[in-house]
């Protein structure tokens, strides 16, 4: 006698148990419908200060939609839409307009990175499901994915999906090694690659096509064969215009295939038409869910509820989710330059822990890693961040600013993480991690100038300089005439994206060391990524915060603070106040509807298209 089947789900726990099962759940090689997987995974969490935090998250954002569909009644009572929809039909001709199909843009993306390099020293695993990590799934190897185990998985919930998986150490020297390799092979194609990860990057490679007088599935097929000839490890990637499209299409026929999207507007059009939003970078689980909640679940629902996008706006970027309908994004093909990096930082996971010693010494721990990248990488900043995260996975910050720039020595690193720390134990922790932000490169030239510099007039901070009209000539596409980026969903803080850590309290919890992750490193600055991370070179974490999203909480008072000009590392705003007040105006900050209210503020509403000022760079030649 069959057991008696579980009842359907509501609408509610149907969320809950969607978000349980991670961010990873889009993976290549994964079974199609995981409905089954998802309610093991539930059951294996229950009870766990991992599983009320979600529970609690999972209630927030169902109450935030209610609010938001609440808005949208409002915003659409009464209102012809009509005229919106032919004032928006005409900013997408205009974005239409700017389509660029001269540039061969290819994602490529390593297969099951570090379980494929665990292959090549050990090929008995060859067929078995094994994994890499320590207390959390790091990588899956495709045998491992048929049931369900993927990245950011708690390993003894992936030994309740499959029993048998083999549990391998992370080694981050091979891992490292062999990635250097793969990207010297990929800058043969491309010199001024963008490496978007130790395993992924993207390649313009229209001149090399032209000088080789080879057409580009021929030369992708190249350049796959050649990572396969020299190391064999294999690789997958997808051959588009623009940078966008590239990436999905590198997941199309994963593993170690190629995807070729037709350089014509209607291919690319019915391509989109019926992609689901989630597979769109810089859209993660909560955009998704909030999308969902007002009629869009593929990119083609986009212009079918444009109108209402238009009235809400500030909810939803218009222009971002306009120009994922058409498949227009960014062509341009670069290196991350050392100027643009905003910071950098060291952070550990381990099992929680209260005791205060043990604490500190991961604290030291962690500021030792931390001088060591600033030594080699030549940086220094004069606001230190410490970042926490409590035994109830929830997340919090504590920043302190200096007037001069703050060594690099491990014990000064420490004393301030430390003086920031005291104060809030006794706490049950399960990370560390200290940030140094508002940068200084110690490698820059001495600006020209001398003295003489000190007296011209200037009419803002350099960090601020106002767009001027000239600055649209050479803007990057994703921006709308307030400078926005837009290669991501702006308006939203995916907290969730960020999926280090969720070992969910499990008994076999060892200890995660986080190698220092670099913020927009360069060509030359490859480094690995934390052992864990969030797919997708894009996320929608603003660009001046220091570590993925947070929540916060009355900061102590701090002795000897004096009245500054100091900027906050969340909003960049220049606050003339001590550390007591710039944590009290961090909290503020990192309040969830502060957060977005302060993000759909900043950039501009797209109140009435035929203003917009849209520009497009010309790309690589």
């Amino acid at each position: 006698m069959e057991p008696e089947r579980p009842p359907e789900p509501s609408q509610d726990s149907a969320s809950l148990l969607k978000r349980l099962a991670g961010p990873s759940s889009t993976k290549a090689g994964l079974a199609h419908d995981q409905t089954a997987i998802n309610r093991i995974i539930a059951e294996a969490s229950k009870g766990s200060k991992f599983y009320e935090n979600e529970k609690r998250k999972d209630k927030e954002l169902s109450e935030r939609i209610n609010k938001i569909l609440k808005q949208r009644d409002e915003a659409l009572q009464g209102v012809n839409l009509r005229p919106i929809e032919r004032n928006i039909d005409h900013l997408v001709s205009k974005l239409e307009s700017q389509r660029d199909l001269s540039q061969i843009v290819v994602h490529v993306d390593m297969d099951a990175f570090y379980c494929s390099v665990e292959l090549l020293d050990d090929p008995s695993l060859q067929g078995k499901p094994f994994a890499v990590g320590g207390g959390v799934i790091s990588t899956a190897s495709y045998d491992a994915r048929k049931y369900g185990v993927r990245s950011g998985m708690a390993t003894f919930v992936a030994k309740k999906l499959y029993p048998e998986l083999i549990l391998l150490r992370s080694n981050f020297e091979r891992y490292s090694e062999m990635s250097d390799k793969v990207m010297d092979i990929f800058e043969r194609y491309d010199p001024t690659m963008l490496a978007a990860g130790c395993d992924e990057g993207y390649l313009n490679i229209t001149e090399y096509c032209e000088g080789h007088m080879m057409d580009a599935d021929t030369c992708v097929q190249e350049i796959r064969d050649t990572v396969f000839r020299e190391t064999s490890l294999t690789v997958s990637a997808g051959i588009a215009p623009n940078k966008m499209l590239a990436k999905i299409c590198s997941d199309k026929n994963k593993p170690n295939g190629q995807y070729h999207l037709p350089f014509d507007r209607t291919s690319i059009k019915a391509f989109m038409h019926d992609l689901s939003i989630r597979k769109v970078p810089g859209v993660g689980r909560v955009n998704e869910r909030l999308l969902e909640a007002i009629g869009i679940k593929n990119c083609g629902d986009i212009f079918k509820h444009r109108a209402t996008l238009q009235l809400m706006d500030k909810q939803f970027g218009l222009v971002f989710l306009l120009r994922t309908y058409l498949g227009v994004a960014s062509n341009v093909v670069q290196p991350i330059q050392r100027e643009e990096r905003k910071s950098i930082g060291a952070e550990r996971t381990f099992h929680a822990l209260s005791n205060k010693i043990q604490i500190l010494r991961k604290l030291e721990e962690v500021a030792e890693e931390l001088e060591h990248d600033m030594v080699r990488r030549g940086w220094t900043g004069k606001t230190v961040t410490l970042k926490y995260k409590l035994d109830t996975f929830q997340v919090f910050t504590r920043a302190k600013s200096f007037d001069r720039w703050v060594s690099s020595k491990k014990e000064d690193l420490f004393a301030i993480g430390k003086e920031l720390l005291l104060p809030e134990l006794p706490l049950t922790l399960r990370l560390i991690g200290l940030r140094v932000t508002k940068l200084k490169d110690l490698n820059a030239p001495e600006p020209a100038g001398g003295i003489k510099r000190f007296f011209e007039s200037t009419n803002s901070s350099p960090r601020k300089r106002p767009r001027l009209a000239s600055d649209t000539e050479d803007c990057n596409d994703d921006q709308d005439e307030a400078g926005e980026d837009y290669e991501s969903m702006p308006g939203f803080y995916e907290e969730e994206e960020n999926v280090e850590g969720r070992d969910l309290d499990a008994p076999d919890d060892e200890e995660q060391n986080h190698i220092s992750h670099d913020v927009n490193p360069t060509n030359h600055e490859r480094r690995l990524r934390p052992p864990v991370s969030a797919p997708g070179p894009s996320r929608t974490i603003p660009s001046n915060s220091p570590f993925p999203a947070t929540t916060s909480k009355p900061m102590s008072a701090r002795q000897g603070d004096h009245a500054r000009h100091q900027e906050c590392p969340i909003c960049g705003k220049l606050l003339d106040t001590d550390n007591k007040g710039l944590n009290a105006h961090i909290d503020f900050c990192l309040s969830r509807d502060v957060i977005m209210e302060a993000q759909t503020e900043a950039q501009s509403a797209v109140k009435e298209p035929k203003d917009l000022v849209l520009s497009w760079p010309k790309g690589k030649r």
